[in-house]
């Protein structure tokens, strides 16, 4: 295996600025969620007194609501051979949904707020994604969308931050909590309005979209699908990270700290992990990612102590480093340009289904067995994720056209 020559291009100052832009936009509705997001799990709970059971079945149907959205978005996007406005939309819709959270004070209304949040989500996800991949030349996609997931996880990191800190300062009023968290969620939606900048449209629009498209991704691109539904099987919602940490006896204060740490590792490691991947395999370094989740499981269902605790969930946070932003690399390298919003879409779709169940059996699994049963049997399915990738890996080379065309282009280059 050889490995890429450095261009000197390459880098995060050759970065476009609209991929910057879309990294800082990430950034501000992250962390509004986060601040919510690190709360909602023990507001359903200590609170409302909710079962573990319904927490996972509220994740997993907002979860799956946004990446099943992201199909119908991605083949539009296609269609017309615009992504920005489809974007614009999600990210309205997630701003609108964040007075309902401090407004609700039953639990229907609040998974009302979690469904229009995600369905926002999953509105602007596929287009956005398709709109990095658009902006980004090929030897520096894996830093562009690593770069556009560490800005992201910074907003994940500030977010739990502020909650604690907020959660002290109003002697845990979760209400004032999320009144806060829709400021920044409104500036994002001016941020993409203003500094974002699509560029003109391909000639190569998709004929059709929705469905009709999808014998023409590729065997490469179903094969990324296929991995990526099976991993999400193995990752269930980070909810269950907050009650893990809740069940060891962590105090309900110090609790939103456990996405702080699971962000950090995260935001630390996508964009060198990106910028990683485009100078090795992909699959070498995705399948790198695979074996931290498996370790993190592992430590996290045997873990007494908030040290083991925290290895656990900093472990988590690398394997999302390493996994989400390499992902939607590969969904571009393997997907026809023309064809990257409905590739995007059907990628969060599948996956969304898979997440949905892994959350809904990770709920059955705590309420019946406890927390031990529930991650190792997260990390029996990442196992059978990894032994996918392996078995996929020549197939992720040999069929992916962007790859074909760049190793005609440079000789070295052994991906």
């Amino acid at each position: 295996m050889a490995i890429r020559p450095i261009d000197r291009t390459s880098g995060w100052r050759a970065i476009p600025a609209g991929v910057w832009a879309l990294g800082f936009v990430s950034m501000f509705m992250d962390f509004s969620s986060e601040i919510i997001h690190a709360l909602l799990p023990m507001y359903l709970v200590a609170v409302l007194g909710t079962s573990a059971l319904t927490v996972g079945v509220i994740e997993g149907i907002a979860e799956a609501t946004g990446q099943i959205t992201r199909i119908f978005s991605g083949a539009l996007s296609d269609r017309l051979g615009r992504r920005k406005a489809l974007a614009v939309l999600g990210y309205c819709l997630s701003a609108c949904a964040k007075p309902i959270f401090p407004l609700a004070s039953v639990v229907g209304w609040l998974m009302v707020a979690r469904f229009v949040d995600r369905l926002g989500k999953g509105i602007r996800g596929a287009p956005r994604d398709a709109l990095v991949a658009d902006l980004s030349a090929s030897h520096l996609r894996g830093a562009s969308f690593g770069l556009r997931q560490s800005l992201d996880t910074v907003g994940a990191v500030l977010g739990p931050l502020v909650a604690i800190g907020l959660m002290w300062l109003t002697n845990n009023h979760f209400t004032v909590v999320f009144w806060v968290a829709v400021v920044p969620a409104l500036g994002a939606v001016a941020l993409i309005l203003v500094a974002v900048h699509e560029p003109q449209p391909s000639k190569r629009r998709a004929r059709s979209g929705g469905f009709s498209n999808l014998g023409t991704l590729g065997a490469a691109c179903w094969s990324v699908i296929a991995i990526g539904a099976i991993f999400s099987l193995a990752r269930f919602s980070e909810a269950f990270l907050v009650l893990r940490a809740r069940s060891i006896g962590l105090p309900l204060t110090l609790v939103p700290a456990v996405l702080v740490v699971m962000n950090v590792a995260y935001a630390l490691s996508a964009y060198p992990v990106g910028a990683l991947s485009d100078r090795l395999p992909r699959s070498t370094v995705l399948g790198l990612g695979l074996c931290m989740i498996i370790v993190a499981d592992l430590v996290l269902a045997r873990t007494s102590s908030v040290a083991e605790l925290v290895i656990g969930v900093f472990l988590w946070g690398l394997h999302m480093g390493f996994t989400q932003g390499l992902f939607a690399a590969l969904v571009a390298d393997t997907a026809p340009p023309d064809r990257r919003g409905t590739a995007f879409g059907m990628f969060n779709l599948i996956s969304g289904l898979a997440q949905l169940c892994a959350s809904v059996i990770a709920g059955v699994f705590w309420d019946m067995h406890g927390p031990s049963r529930t991650f190792f049997v997260g990390a029996g399915l990442a196992i059978l994720a990894l032994v996918v990738l392996i078995l996929a890996r020549r197939r992720l080379v040999e069929s992916s056209p962007a790859m074909t065309n760049e190793r005609a282009e440079n000789p070295l280059d052994m991906r």
